[in-house]
């Protein structure tokens, strides 16, 4: 046997087993070293997947970083990377997922419910399910949702594959796209649809947004959709899905759980302006409001500092310091003020100065002056009314300007200021008295409508001066005959109020007749006046002077109501009568509507419209004709009869005629009593009535005061007159009777 023995050989042979154990362990381990070297050598390849980045937080872009995040990214990340990729994410630009897949850039698509074709006609092919989406509706509030056969619901132009399916599903759906979320949202609240449909992750961040509270996910979902990964069939695309179908399969499903749960319990939502205001909203201007209110109260703060000290300096320039009344300067704007506002209301103007004032401060001292003059200006100043007022012109001079009130008014100021001021030092036990000249000025109409305070001084004046030179002391009027038309006025205006409330001013009516009948058709409504003074006073005596001082409407208003009394009792006594009453040319202004005054009195008194006759005189018309046109228009759409008074007085016009629209020629005869040919007045006349006649108008004469007259008239064609001749003004007690 050469020489071996039986232990050696039994060693040969272990070490025979040994070596062939050893080579077979590294036979299989050398796989193993290989692929661990070659993935060395080769790290993760890098794989491209397009996603869009609108579907948070399924999908999105973090604002933090720019990076696209979200449950999808990270479970793709995951199983990428056990299939030995390095995902990289890229947003798709296209619309659609069906665009996306014939982009090259993109090496996979997320995400897909199953295979389709590019828009392109190239086939896909998709991997196995990363997760899956649970698919629920959206409603506004907890409304009940309609049967499913008639189901309407909007989504998202991206969801186009879902659309599909959900048409796959329920076919009797009806679906609409919108571009946007706020499209989607906008058509749920219009009750274009009834509601929405998305994945409930997305649901979960599209929710979070301030005005979309109102919204309610319904408890149950539609359905649930796979979300895949896909690529173009191709070898490329197909070994791609095959490697990552790999790694999704190594995914657990707490894995899954874990990410969805939390992307899904996020607060993702980033307010925007729009959701700021919306929440905010009210805090916001509530703020705004304070701020606002702060900054006005702060303005109005400074604007009422600046107007109290701007007041404090007019109050020193518009004021004399010594006695308080008002300066020359504050004297002007005053006059101005009260003139314009009062311009019905008879002024005069005094200018008083003291005349041995140079001998009272040599003597007595300047503060005895100065006291004289402080007592002088308060005495004044407590007998002015808020139409009056008075100021210092400097040293002892002083200007007032008093509504004109009398010889009793007068009397008043004499004694209560006057003489008051002229035994100032005598009744201190002063062997002293004041001498006061004054000049007083009546204001003229001229004078209202331009005014001019220092001319009327003037004026004024000239008329102290007469006093000063003329005697000791003393007042004097520049123009006695305007002091005596304003104490007039005075009297008239001042009484009226009173007259009319006593009932001292009554109707009186002069009757009209139908001259070839002899009955009586109608009356002109007057006035009288029983004045406590000056007995019983004509129109002429105060109609004049009460449309000077503005005072006539009141006295018209009154006669009118009267009228219309009388008129309402004939009626219930069943006497139906016609009265004429006048207006005057000042009743008529822009300010007035004197076609509703006259249609409320005879709905107050249940009158007809013809029953008040309304009488405009012809100078109304021929000073405001715009005006008296329109007015005349509108009481007679009332129902009311105008008649144009005192035609012929010396205003007539044929334009007039052809323009005023009135119903009754009130003719004068003045062309008749007047100076002039009689015969040529009579022709006039003639023509006149004829003319009246053929224009279609009815007409009346007044004025009639002789036979000859009426039967003159009659022949020409006019029968009714009024006038002397018949009958007089007369209280209505006799017209009753008559």
């Amino acid at each position: 046997m050469l020489g071996y023995t039986s232990s050696s050989i039994m060693n040969f042979r272990k070490f025979k087993r040994f070596l062939i154990v050893f080579l077979c362990v590294f036979l299989m381990l050398i796989p193993a070293f290989s692929s661990k070297a070659a993935t060395e050598d080769n790290p993760d390849e890098v794989l491209t997947v397009g996603v869009p980045a609108d579907r948070c937080p399924i999908f999105y872009e973090d604002a933090d970083t720019g990076e696209i995040v979200g449950i999808g990214v990270d479970l793709m990340r995951s199983a990428a990377k056990n299939a030995g990729y390095n995902a990289t994410f890229k947003t798709i630009e296209e619309a659609t997922l069906k665009d996306a897949l014939d982009n090259p850039a993109y090496d996979v698509i997320l995400p897909f419910g199953s295979a389709i074709t590019s828009t392109g006609g190239q086939a896909s092919i998709v991997s196995e399910n990363l997760f899956q989406t649970p698919f629920t509706l959206v409603t506004e509030g907890h409304h009940d949702m309609p049967p499913i056969n008639v189901l309407k619901i909007g989504m998202l132009h991206s969801l186009s594959g879902g659309a599909d399916t959900v048409h796959q599903l329920y076919p009797e759906i009806q679906i609409t796209m919108y571009d946007t979320m706020q499209d989607c949202v906008q058509a749920l609240r219009s009750d274009e649809v009834n509601a929405l449909l998305h994945n409930s992750y997305v649901w979960s961040y599209v929710l979070q947004k301030p005005s979309y509270s109102d919204l309610t996910v319904q408890p149950s979902s539609m359905f649930s959709m796979d979300f895949r990964v896909g690529a173009a069939d191709t070898e490329k695309g197909r070994d791609i899905i095959q490697r990552l179908n790999g790694g999704i399969a190594s995914l657990t499903d707490t894995e899954r759980q874990a990410v969805i749960l939390d992307y899904t319990s996020r607060r993702l939502y980033r307010m925007d302006f729009g959701d700021f205001l919306y929440k905010y909203g009210v805090f916001i201007l509530l703020i705004l409001l304070l701020f606002v209110a702060l900054i006005i109260i702060g303005v109005q703060r400074v604007y009422s500092i600046r107007k109290k000290n701007e007041e404090k300096l007019q109050q020193m320039i518009d004021h004399d310091p010594l006695t308080g009344v008002l300066s020359m300067r504050g004297f002007r704007k005053r006059v101005v003020e009260l003139l314009s506002t009062h311009p019905d209301t008879p002024y005069l103007l005094a200018y008083v100065n003291i005349k041995n004032f140079k001998y009272i401060n040599d003597s007595l001292g300047w503060d005895a002056g100065d006291d004289l003059l402080c007592f002088w200006a308060d005495k004044t100043r407590k007998t002015l009314s808020d139409q009056e007022t008075m100021c210092r012109i400097n040293a002892d001079r002083f200007a007032v300007l008093r509504c004109v009130g009398g010889e009793e008014k007068l009397r008043f100021d004499d004694h209560e200021v006057v003489d008051s001021v002229r035994n100032y030092f005598l009744d201190q036990g002063k062997e002293t008295r004041v001498q006061i000249c004054g000049g007083l000025y009546v204001l003229t109409p001229e004078d209202y409508r331009d005014v001019n305070v220092d001319h009327m001084l003037d004026l004024a004046r000239v008329a102290e001066k007469k006093v000063r030179e003329m005697r000791s002391d003393g007042y004097e009027f520049y123009n006695p005959q305007q002091w005596e038309k304003g104490k007039h006025i005075a009297e008239v205006t001042n009484l009226l109020p009173a007259a009319l409330e006593a009932g001292d001013i009554q109707v009186w009516y002069q009757p009209q007749v139908d001259y070839e009948t002899g009955k009586i058709t109608g009356a002109e409504a007057l006035c009288r006046w029983d004045h406590k003074k000056l007995g019983w006073l004509q129109p002429t005596d105060f109609i004049s002077t009460l449309e000077e001082s503005g005072l006539i409407f009141d006295l018209d208003k009154y006669v009118w109501d009267k009228v219309c009394q009388d008129l309402h009792r004939w009626n219930e006594q069943g006497h139906r009568r016609f009265i004429s009453v006048n207006v005057s040319r000042c009743d008529i202004r822009e300010d007035r509507d004197i076609p509703k005054h006259f249609h409320d009195l005879i709905k107050q008194y249940d009158l007809d419209p013809e029953q008040l006759r309304i009488e405009i005189t012809e100078t109304a018309y021929a000073e405001n004709s715009a005006l008296l046109i329109r007015t005349t228009e509108q009481l007679r759409e009332y129902g009311f009869q105008v008649e144009m008074d005192d035609f012929g007085s010396g205003y007539s016009s044929l334009h007039m005629l052809k323009e005023v629209p009135v119903d009754r020629i009130k003719l004068d005869l003045r062309f008749l009593t007047d100076a002039g040919d009689p015969e040529r007045g009579r022709i006039i006349i003639g023509y006149m009535i004829r003319m009246i006649r053929s224009l279609g108008m009815q007409m009346i004469t007044e004025g009639v005061e002789t036979k000859e007259q009426a039967d003159f008239l009659f022949s020409q064609g006019s029968t009714e007159m009024q006038g002397y001749y018949f009958h007089r003004p007369m209280p209505v007690q006799d017209y009753e009777q008559l």
